[in-house]
């Protein structure tokens, strides 16, 4: 199943604790809480062009699957990290923050991040 398309985001939960804990701005996370963000994913071969729309921010990482690469966080930080796949899911850890991409079925797009043990949850909807 490729992941290319566009999403939106559908529901999320524990969104305000896990900014927080990543050290997002109070009043970015007051802004971003009720934004229905937008994710568009260009997957060709083992690479990937992922952005995120979320009201004015947009965030866009560009990486090859197992290759190490420079991504930017959620708080704009650029690190080094490799993303892998397994199966119908990409798989990544940013300084400390666990995230699973996973394509639950043909249209439903799930974002999992962990980070000290706080758990948020995005699911998106191919539009």
């Amino acid at each position: 199943m490729s992941f290319s398309g566009k999403y939106q985001m559908e529901s999320h939960d524990n969104f305000e604790s896990f900014m927080e804990a990543v050290g997002l701005p109070d009043e970015l996370i007051q802004e971003g809480k009720d934004i229905k963000s937008i994710s568009e994913i260009e997957e060709t071969g083992d690479h990937f062009k992922v952005t995120v729309t979320t009201g004015t921010k947009i965030l866009t990482n560009s990486f090859t699957l197992g290759q190490e690469t420079e991504l930017e966080t959620l708080t704009g930080e650029k690190v080094n990290s490799v993303v892998m796949r397994e199966g119908n899911k990409l798989k990544v850890s940013l300084k400390g923050i666990d995230s699973v991409t996973e394509l639950a079925d043909a249209n439903t797009l799930v974002n999992t991040m962990t980070v000290a043990g706080i758990t948020y949850k995005r699911i998106s909807k191919r539009i």
